[in-house]
């Protein structure tokens, strides 16, 4: 039937090509899906027919990019969220409700920490904090009402390299869930789910963005029955995550390997330059036997990635500390990791009851400057430490 110009501009009779190829993913932004016919609508958010109902639910760039992230995980199925934590906040709500016991080691990334401490107290679900070195130990805190074990290795900030296989094996004798923050790895550098691990979280901001310029998180679960109640959960939520940042992570994909090739030697680079100062009286970098752990990241890790710490001696006040910071000028002072940029950050008062460091710890992203660049850099800085 004829329509009017102002009809046409919604309703286009024109039509593009479907020949065209390329080896960039498009880009698909919608709200609205919609159905051929009206006995096809229906409102779910599982793709395992290659269906869509709602784009909240994900579009087809952001299922290419969970299905990629589910394919180098070795995984059943992935989900995405907001960001890393957007994650963390995930898991603890599929898996814990009103009564819940919820072990969590002292290493596990701070707003994770918080979120526990802050919001799942108000739940009436109680966490406790276990030395992330405790091992097979771990069992003794098991009570009838422990749903899950948190496991982040290495750890943020102190990186302790856990014994996940052994912690995953006495959780399960009790039908306790197994949820890591596998970040540090990228999701390649460690197998989670081969280890024992039931849920592999990780913030895509870091290391598959690669840039520092977008915001992301993934769970990906190894079975159907978690599938179900992580999908369910995130549902409910109303979680949705953008597609143009789809489009980024899957980019950054593409050069992932290389990045961590780079990231990895430079990091080791830098670390064992610091281990030879003076100043330094433990470098904490998961490859070398300083590392609390250290053995565990030898049996079980493909490789090591760019971030690290260190702690300066006892005779340095933290003022001179936050002035030896002040004073680089390659490394710049900023959270997260993972990107092309070298940072750095004073992590003073960590929230511990073993191997306390106090104010002498200090964080380093290594980026994908020349190493011998960034070893002046912290040589010149040193020089003024006085």
């Amino acid at each position: 039937m004829p329509i009017t110009w102002k009809t046409k501009l919604i309703h286009s009779g024109t039509k593009v090509s479907d020949k065209f190829r390329s080896l960039a993913t498009p880009i698909y932004r919608g709200s609205t899906t919609l159905f051929d016919r009206a006995r096809d609508v229906h409102d779910d958010w599982r793709h395992d027919d290659g269906s869509f109902t709602y784009g909240l639910y994900g579009t087809p760039t952001t299922i290419e990019l969970a299905n990629r992230i589910t394919e180098l995980e070795n995984g059943y199925r992935t989900f995405l969220t907001q960001g890393g934590q957007a994650a963390l906040a995930l898991v603890y709500l599929a898996c814990l409700e009103a009564g819940s016991h919820v072990l969590i080691p002292e290493s596990i990334y701070g707003p994770s920490r918080d979120l526990a401490d802050r919001l799942l107290v108000k739940m009436n679900i109680l966490p406790e904090y276990y030395d992330p070195l405790e091992g097979t130990l771990v069992e003794r805190r098991i009570r009838p009402n422990t749903k899950l074990i948190w496991c982040e290795s290495p750890g943020s900030n102190t990186m302790e390299v856990q014994d996940v296989p052994a912690i995953a094996e006495v959780a399960h004798r009790h039908a306790v869930i197994v949820a890591l923050d596998n970040t540090y790895s990228a999701g390649v550098l460690f197998d989670a789910f081969s280890h024992g691990v039931d849920i592999s979280v990780q913030a895509l901001s870091k290391y598959l963005g690669g840039h520092s310029d977008l915001l992301l998180g993934s769970v990906t679960v190894k079975s159907h029955e978690l599938y179900e109640r992580i999908g369910a959960t995130l549902c409910d939520l109303g979680q949705s995550v953008s597609p143009d940042d789809c489009a980024l992570a899957l980019r950054g994909l593409q050069t992932l390997a290389v990045r961590l090739s780079h990231l990895e030697a430079s990091a080791l680079t830098v670390a064992r330059w610091l281990a030879g100062r003076p100043e330094v009286e433990l470098v904490l970098h998961p490859a070398l036997p300083s590392c609390p752990g250290h053995e565990h990241w030898k049996r079980d890790f493909q490789g090591s990635a760019s971030v690290f710490s260190f702690v300066v001696r006892p005779a340095f006040t933290p003022d001179q500390l936050y002035q030896l910071i002040d004073r680089l000028s390659l490394f710049k002072i900023g959270y997260s990791w993972g990107g092309v940029t070298s940072l750095v950050v004073p992590c003073f008062g960590e929230r511990r009851t073993v191997r306390l460091y106090g104010n002498r710890l200090i964080r380093l992203n290594i980026g994908l400057e020349d190493a011998s660049d960034l070893i002046e850099d912290l040589e010149q800085a040193f020089a003024l430490l006085g």
